[in-house]
């Protein structure tokens, strides 16, 4: 089956030159989630998942996703003329293996500079020169085609008060600007929305469900400047980070202002994160300090006004949370209901909570099958009907002004086989091991994970994924450094330090029949300091009922069902002051000791 976008875009290829054209899917600033203009590399593929990338040469093509998304990405390729090809799997060559072995003596790359950091752009332009060829990054090919492409937009910015943020600008760039002197450094390049966001105390709408505004930030010794759409950035906000130091300009002013940084200059910057235009923007004779922004670490490091918010706002969430638990098993299989009808009815009962400002992603609401898909999300043609049978895993979150919130839970809507009862106690337990660890301060994601995938390794399942995410205070959900996996990877040996809030979500999912998963998010807190060290912990701050409709004793020892009866206590004791009479009576039964 022909695809005319992929047949339109060889053209292209072959009119300018390129003899290989790759499409991330990014923005100007490789952000995780991107609004529909940058969604270059689904309207070209079909595949709609947030992850992935594409290579077009002039005889293949190729859509590269991970293990969320396989399910997915197979069904939606289908007659796109892309292969799909399964990231971290066996025998499958990675996105640059598969440029080296096609790129032709002489030929050239072509991409977007502004929608490829400057590492992978590096990677690319080391690979043309080894087969005597180059790059063209100056032109989107794919806005060539896209007759109907949505328009770029920015909206609105508001101010984080100090009752929210628990810190100055001013104290912020005065840290920032301490790491920056620690590396020699006399200019520091911000490009991650995140990291603007959080080091002035702002935050946008520019992004659905990821409240960032579309951004760039220069700092150095003296002063710091904001490249932003000058008409979202009111008079009062603009006055206030004036105070503090902070110039505004415009936002494509960044290119013109990156080459007149002086010359034999020192640069910090993550290579990761600034798009690769800006960096062949600089002299040629500056030095770069490839590391990590210090924002990242100071932002997942929770200060004690962002905590004690956080926690509030996981109270109104888990109000919300349970409140639709009870809906849902009081009414299943007596009105209507639809993955996306039940999806909208929890977005409302959030919406009623105290400080609500919006959704935190997406909401993944899948029933039977649809569940075994990681990163689903219903459409009107795929949206199930629910029965009073199997399973509905809901993966969803939101965003307050007190913080931002991320739960899964796994409901049963009636009979289920033994094996999806096994499974799902299975995950209860993994989830519980690992969030009543202790240790010593110095471990990382990578010392923990065996703790909730040991229990499934046992039965020999796996989930294709990691274990767990630090996630922003009112910012993305997925946010770096700190997580859980068992694969090592640059960013597994962040050391866990107070204030971290980490996700703990083991899960397992079996194509074709259900998908199970439990999430709750855990606080890193301080515990005991003895000979042998400082003893940490993790508070679990989430409150919302683990199904005990689903759970099969049988697979738990002892202290398993103390660990589960004490979380259940806790979201009884949080949770019910905040109830009707009867959805306190309801909640009773379901907290159970078991």
């Amino acid at each position: 089956m022909s695809n005319w976008k992929l047949d339109s875009l060889r053209n292209l290829m072959k009119e300018k030159g390129i003899d290989l054209y790759y499409i991330p899917t990014a923005d100007f600033h490789e952000s995780e989630y991107v609004i529909d203009y940058f969604k270059a590399r689904s309207y070209m593929t079909g595949f709609t998942g947030s992850a992935g990338v594409a290579v077009v040469t002039a005889e293949e093509a190729g859509l590269w996703t991970d293990g969320r998304y396989f399910i997915q990405a197979a069904k939606q390729l289908e007659g796109s003329g892309f292969e799909l090809f399964k990231m971290g799997n066996e025998g499958v060559p990675t996105v640059q293996e598969f440029v080296k072995q096609k790129l032709p003596e002489n030929g050239t790359i072509g991409f977007d500079g502004r929608c490829v950091n400057t590492r992978l752009g590096e990677e690319f332009q080391k690979i043309a020169e080894e087969k005597s060829g180059s790059l063209k990054t100056d032109e989107d090919l794919v806005d060539l085609i896209w007759t109907d492409r949505p328009a770029l937009v920015s909206g609105p910015v508001f101010w984080m008060d100090e009752k929210y943020s628990g810190e100055t600008v001013e104290s912020k760039l005065n840290r920032i600007r301490e790491k920056m002197k620690a590396e020699k450094a006399d200019c520091h390049i911000v490009s991650s929305l995140d990291d603007v966001a959080w080091t002035l105390n702002i935050r946008g709408c520019d992004i659905k469900h990821f409240p960032v505004v579309l951004s760039y930030l220069v700092i150095t010794e003296d002063k710091a400047v904001w490249f932003v759409d000058k008409n979202c950035v009111n008079e009062e906000i603009g006055g206030k980070l004036t105070a503090a130091g902070v110039e505004i300009a415009s936002y494509g002013e960044i290119y013109s202002y990156v080459e007149k940084l002086p010359e034999n200059g020192t640069i910090l910057m993550e290579r990761g994160t600034v798009n690769y235009r800006i960096t062949g923007s600089m002299p040629s004779s500056v030095t770069i300090v490839d590391k990590q922004n210090p924002s990242v670490l100071m932002k997942a490091t929770k200060n004690p006004v962002e905590v004690e918010n956080i926690k509030k706002a996981h109270v109104q969430d888990g109000i919300a949370v349970t409140k639709f638990m009870y809906w849902l098993k009081k009414n299943i299989g007596t009105i209507p209901m639809t993955e996306i009808s039940v999806s909208d009815y929890l977005e409302e009962l959030r919406s009623r909570r105290e400080g609500f400002v919006d959704i935190s992603f997406g909401t993944i609401s899948g029933y039977g099958a649809n569940a075994a898909m990681m990163h689903y999300s219903a459409t009107p043609e795929s949206n199930a009907v629910l029965e009073p049978k199997g399973f509905l895993l809901v993966d969803s979150g939101g965003h307050y002004m007190t913080g931002s919130t991320d739960i899964t839970r796994t409901f049963a809507l009636g009979e289920l086989t033994d094996e999806e009862k096994k499974f799902f106690t299975l995950v209860a337990k993994s989830n519980l091991n690992l969030a009543n660890v202790k240790f010593l301060y110095g471990c990382s994601g990578v010392s923990f994970d065996i703790l909730a995938r040991g229990p499934l390794w046992q039965y020999g399942v796996d989930y294709q994924c990691g274990t767990g995410h630090g996630v922003g205070y009112m910012l993305s959900i997925h946010e770096k450094p700190n997580g859980f996996r068992w694969r090592f990877r640059a960013d597994s040996n962040t050391v866990f330090e107070e204030g971290m809030i980490t996700t703990d979500e083991p899960g397992v999912y079996i194509e074709g029949r259900y998908g199970i998963r439990t999430e709750n998010e855990l606080l890193c807190v301080k515990d005991e300091k003895n000979m042998y060290g400082q003893f940490m912990r993790f508070e679990n701050i989430t409150y919302a009922p683990i199904d005990l409709d689903a759970i099969d004793p049988a697979y738990l020892n002892e202290d398993d069902k103390r660990q589960l009866n004490e979380y259940h206590a806790m979201v009884y004791e949080t949770i019910a002051p905040h109830l009707t009479d009867e959805e306190q009576e309801w909640l009773k039964e379901y907290t159970r000791a078991i």
